[in-house]
């Protein structure tokens, strides 16, 4: 029993165990945050640049993918809403926001001709 007793007194009279160095810590934090931002903030950020851009820039004729992957030709241009021409005489309203990308000229006819 008193070789137990031993042991637990030894392990009492050890050395606290060291502290990590705070700079260190703080170094880390930054360059976790250094990486988010180079690989996750501004590449998404520059992205809703450009689609704020194209969704300032629609114009009427413009034809355009959707985000749905529906294609059509703009008939009209609101504040919100686009109008868009997407078979013969059917006229669908969205939200300028769902406009996924502006087509070339031709876009739509070259693909109903195939």
């Amino acid at each position: 029993m008193s070789f137990f007793i031993a042991s637990a007194m030894a392990q009492a009279q050890t050395a606290p165990a060291p502290q990590g160095n705070p700079m260190i810590t703080l170094l880390m934090f930054g360059g976790m945050f250094l990486f988010m931002y180079l690989l996750i903030i501004r590449p998404q950020r520059k992205r809703q640049k450009e689609h704020q851009n194209l969704v300032a820039a629609l114009a009427k004729g413009d034809e355009v993918i959707m985000t749905s992957g529906m294609l059509g030709k703009i008939l009209r241009v609101d504040d919100n809403y686009v109008v868009l021409e997407t078979g013969n005489n059917v006229e669908l309203k969205f939200q300028k926001v769902a406009v996924h990308a502006v087509l070339p000229k031709g876009t739509i006819k070259s693909i109903e001709s195939a």
